[in-house]
């Protein structure tokens, strides 16, 4: 079985975390299915949140970089 994990600042999907993981798994799910011909329903995705201010590119945060509010 595929097994996919996804890291994502936790902001990037703070207005509907479930629904959007939902159709980030779904849409993962689909395209490893069409390109291997295994069903979707035996592909694994695991979502890890983190924190923006705990995500860094290079020496900055992405908090600083992108969420100014958050």
């Amino acid at each position: 079985m595929p097994f996919v994990s996804v890291r994502i600042v936790k902001q990037a999907i703070a207005a509907d975390p479930d629904g959007k993981k939902s159709r980030m798994a779904n849409g993962i799910a689909k395209s490893i299915a069409q390109e291997t011909g295994l069903p979707p329903g035996e592909v694994w995705v695991v979502f890890e949140e983190v924190e923006a201010r705990d995500w860094f590119l290079g020496t900055e945060n992405v908090k600083s970089l992108r969420f100014h509010d958050a």
